[in-house]
C-alpha cells in the first residue's frame, strides 16, 4: 500500500501482515524511516531514497517479542562514510526504538 509521506513526492509502501504484534515492527521501521529523512535535512544530506525493513518473533503463549532486527538501505549521492554516520545516528536518535530498547510498561486506564 503506498501512503502519502512528508519527506518524499513518491510516499512510503508498506508491506506486511495487519496484526496488532506486526503494527510493533512497522512502527519501529516507520520511525527510523523518518529519523534518516528529518536528520538528513538536518545535516543538510541528500537521500534519494530509503528501505527500512524490520522483523521479529513472538512467543506463542505470551505473545511477548523475543526482539525486533531493522535493515536500512540508504540510496545518496552523498558519500557512504557520511550515509554510514547517518545510519549509526539515527540508530541512536530514533524514539520508537529508543522506548522499546528501554523497555515501557503498558497499562488499561480503569473507567
Amino acid at each position: 500500500m503506498q501512503w502519502p509521506h512528508r519527506w518524499t513526492d513518491e510516499g512510503v509502501s508498506i508491506e506486511g501482515d495487519f496484526t496488532g504484534a506486526h503494527l510493533l515492527h512497522l512502527s519501529v521501521a516507520g520511525c527510523v524511516l523518518n529519523d534518516l529523512y528529518r536528520e538528513a535535512a538536518r545535516l543538510g544530506m541528500e537521500l534519494s531514497g530509503v528501505q527500512v525493513t524490520a522483523e521479529g518473533d513472538f512467543d506463542p503463549d505470551t505473545w511477548a517479542s523475543t526482539g525486533i532486527t531493522y535493515d536500512v538501505v540508504v540510496d545518496s549521492p552523498e558519500p557512504p562514510a557520511r550515509v554510514t554516520e547517518l545510519v549509526d545516528l539515527v540508530d541512536v536518535v530514533a524514539e520508537i526504538p529508543k522506548a522499546v530498547r528501554a523497555g515501557m510498561g503498558v497499562e488499561r486506564r480503569l473507567s
